[in-house]
């Protein structure tokens, strides 16, 4: 492969994988291309993702069809739909996890948003679409509830790889790092192997400097033009806060496979849960396009872009290696201003909200799919 921003990228320890699948991709031959092209390593996708992928597509239609006259169920007849789509990119991309050892060459599939708030729900699905994906290069995302990191746990133990994702604040990341750390411990103590399980951690990066930034213009509304230096002081918070709280995320991932416990599985042939950088793609269009992928390069993790990002990197992004160690100290500076009396942001407030829109946003899709599906069935059905 030419030497590419992406190709630096991946010299750099990052891995890029694409949050994006369709059966036009896979069938086109174009994701296998792009493996080449672009140096994909494996892909994510996610309710709203399938959602474009099949509705109004019309290559779906037959397979559509079929579920219909076998009297499947609008839900049914997606899970049929995306888990053939997840399999074929499995085996497209099933030389990139055995060259890799099984780092990389995951593709990601999202249990039901409707279960993220139900433990029970969410490992039995868990469980079943592992099973029935039959591939060992799947990954199960789980959201990074409270409810959430109990079944991660779980699954980690019954060796179900896991991407745990809507990650927005750090102290749930660590929950999710402890959480994969936990079930391989217990695979250990069953006298099980840990080094066939792999975890991915997809921390949310765009979404919070959407979020905070809002924030911050209701401050500078509030103040007006009396005072320039605190004027000045908000408007340099703009556009710093997910990067900060990335690069503080990351510092903890350092510690945890500093740890003994992390040592000892390590010892065992453990895989480190590997921070995911996702929500990637720049909102504000006052920022570069490629501001959340130049940032955040580091070793021995993922960054996960739409197809328009990663083109956007591959004409002109500029990785450097290791960016993320760049000014941590500030990082925590950053992220501790938030709490200051004059601007009084409560950031453990905003992460939480930031969660609940989460879900809220996957929920949306998916429920619009199953009722595109319940309609498509109607008119495909014969009168």
């Amino acid at each position: 492969m030419e030497n590419t921003p992406l190709s630096k990228i991946t010299a750099f320890g990052q891995s890029i994988w694409m949050d994006y699948l369709n059966r036009s991709l896979i069938e086109s031959g174009e994701l296998k291309e792009k493996i080449e092209s672009r140096n994909l390593r494996g892909v994510t996708s996610n309710p709203s993702i399938f959602e474009k992928a099949i509705s109004g597509n019309e290559i779906y239609d037959a397979d559509i069809q079929a579920g219909v006259e076998t009297d499947k169920s609008p839900q049914q007849i997606y899970e049929s739909l995306a888990i053939e789509d997840i399999r074929n990119a499995c085996d497209i991309f099933r030389p990139i996890y055995e060259e890799s050892n099984g780092q990389d060459g995951f593709i990601s599939l999202e249990v039901s948003p409707y279960l993220a708030r139900d433990l029970q729900g969410t490992l039995a699905e868990a469980r079943r679409l592992f099973q029935t994906v039959d591939r060992p290069n799947v990954m199960i995302k789980i959201p990074g509830t409270l409810e959430g990191f109990g079944a991660i746990e779980q699954c980690i133990s019954e060796g179900i790889n896991v991407n745990v994702t809507l990650l927005f604040s750090v102290e749930n990341y660590k929950q999710a790092a402890w959480a994969y750390l936990r079930g391989l411990e217990t695979r250990v103590q069953n006298g099980q192997p840990v080094d066939c399980v792999a975890s991915v951690a997809s921390f949310f990066v765009s979404r919070i400097d959407s979020k905070i930034d809002a924030m911050l213009d209701e401050c500078l509304q509030k103040i007006g033009t009396k005072n320039l230096s605190e004027e000045a002081r908000l408007q340099e918070l703009k556009g710093k806060v997910a990067i900060a709280n990335a690069k503080v995320a990351y510092q903890e991932y350092k510690q945890i496979i500093d740890s003994n416990r992390w040592q000892a599985l390590e010892a065992q042939g453990a895989k480190p849960q590997r921070l995911l950088w996702g929500s990637t793609s720049t909102k504000n269009p006052d920022y570069s396009d490629v501001l959340y992928v130049n940032e955040l390069v580091a070793p021995n993790t993922v960054n996960t872009l739409p197809p328009e990002t990663i083109e956007a990197f591959f004409d002109h992004g500029e990785p450097q290696p290791n960016r993320i160690e760049t000014d941590v100290e500030g990082a925590y500076h950053t992220l501790k201003t938030l709490g200051d009396s004059d601007i009084n942001i409560d950031l453990d407030r905003v992460m939480e909200e930031l969660l609940d829109e989460g879900i809220e946003k996957f929920i949306k899709p998916y429920q619009s799919l199953l009722d595109s599906l319940e309609e498509k069935s109607k008119q495909l059905t014969p009168a």
